[in-house]
């Protein structure tokens, strides 16, 4: 963890930037007391886990043929 002061951040932003980045988390302090955090944001490359949903919502039995009727009839067979 790395310290600095307002000035030296606002001179020195892309450097700090990088270091967050790569994983450093730097302080900014004023006037020695520490008043913000610079750290990396959460990468949204990252696959999102799988199960977040679970229990929340559950899927008709019968999903496969909602409404298979009505779309059957926008298709007709062949003709004879």
């Amino acid at each position: 963890m790395t310290i600095v002061n307002i000035h030296e951040a606002k001179t020195q932003l892309s450097r700090y930037v990088d270091q967050a980045a790569a994983g450093e988390e730097i302080i900014i302090a004023r006037s020695g007391k520490p008043v913000a955090r610079l750290v990396a944001l959460q990468s949204p490359d990252q696959p999102r886990p799988l199960g977040l949903g679970a229990g929340r919502f559950q899927m008709p039995e019968h999903f496969d043929h909602l409404a298979q009727a009505e779309i059957e009839a926008m298709f007709p067979g062949p003709q004879e």
